[in-house]
């Protein structure tokens, strides 16, 4: 996110991007290798930049592109390509993590906005059948038990047991 904020505050000169993503992986995470992930998600979200940013004015159509601000308008970038154009990331977990990130580094609405942009881009691509594989199969909660080999389910749920009296 700093690093496609830096690119958008300095006019979008997509020359620097690696200059920028290189400067930033080495001021806050210098020990950490990410195996390229940073710059290729950078990449591809100043690849469809344009069609981006469509999305988000079609989609927010009371906040021109221009006026939403920096910070916000490039979470709304990170989540609008995880969640149109990246089939390896499920759209529940790119609107949560945009949401997060926005509520971290945005202003007090952010969050709100974020999760309502977002969301109406999800609902419009559940009814246009537009559901990525991804999202098709089936994720356990996380706070979900592994399944345990060879079990049936039950048709019931269990009833919890009270604790021993002692």
């Amino acid at each position: 996110m700093q690093s496609l904020y830096q690119w958008d505050f300095n006019g979008k000169q997509n020359e620097r991007i690696p200059d920028i993503v290189e400067s930033n992986l080495q001021e806050f995470a210098p020990d950490f290798d990410d195996k390229g992930f940073a710059v290729a998600l950078i990449d591809s979200i100043v690849a469809k930049a344009a069609d981006i940013d469509k999305l988000i004015a079609a989609f927010a159509p009371d906040w021109p592109i221009e006026q939403i601000t920096n910070v916000d308008r490039n979470i709304l970038r990170i989540g609008v390509y995880e969640l149109k154009f990246s089939e390896a990331i499920p759209s529940k977990v790119a609107i949560n993590e945009a949401i997060e990130l926005a509520k971290t580094f945005g202003g007090e609405s952010s969050g709100r906005f974020v999760n309502g942009v977002l969301g109406a881009i999800y609902k419009d691509m559940v009814a246009k059948n537009e559901i990525k594989e991804i999202d098709k199969i089936e994720h356990p909660p996380k706070n979900a038990a592994p399944p345990v080999e060879g079990a049936v389910p039950s048709a019931e749920p269990e009833k919890p047991v009270p604790p021993a009296q002692g």
